[in-house]
């Protein structure tokens, strides 16, 4: 999964650490075993996760979803290589910007919608994923679609997990 540059990011959220590897460009859900308190700012147990273990799992982030992942978060030997910054990684256990309300280019987006799905509401799917048509019983409604996928796959979607 992957962001294309063209974006604008109207309000992200620094607070929030992950633990496991994700993608950029894909929605993480608020960590429903784990919780800071207070403002939590520098609260490791302040937590996001991708929510794609078991469909039971996934089914009880489904309504949780916290933003979209804007670094790639890896697992890597830093005493033998260093991050890839122009990548916008970050080390697995540290904290990870999310777009909470904004306008990206992305390729995670499930199914192939049509020219007439155009500005109609994206639902999130249980692996993070944006979907033109609520699946099942529905993950929640976090934005629109702006066009259709290009031929590598990317679409421009406005994005607003805030309410």
């Amino acid at each position: 999964m992957a962001l294309k540059p063209d974006r604008v990011e109207h309000l992200t959220d620094l607070s929030f650490f992950m633990n496991e590897t994700g993608e950029r460009g894909k929605i993480v859900f608020y960590d429903i075993a784990q919780a800071g308190s207070g403002a939590a700012m520098d609260n490791s147990n302040q937590r996001v996760v991708n929510g794609t273990g078991s469909p039971a799992l996934a089914a009880s982030y489904l309504n949780r979803a916290a933003g979209i992942l804007l670094n790639d978060v890896v697992n890597l030997d830093l005493t033998r290589q260093h991050l890839n910054f122009h990548k916008d990684e970050v080390q697995l256990g540290s904290k990870v910007l999310l777009l909470k309300r904004g306008t990206v280019v992305t390729n995670a987006i499930s199914g192939t919608p049509a020219a007439a799905d155009i500005g109609k509401p994206l639902y999130v799917t249980g692996d993070g994923f944006l979907g033109a048509h609520a699946v099942g019983n529905g993950g929640p409604r976090v934005g629109r679609l702006l066009s259709i996928k290009d031929a590598d796959g990317y679409a421009k979607v406005d994005i607003d997990v805030t309410w």
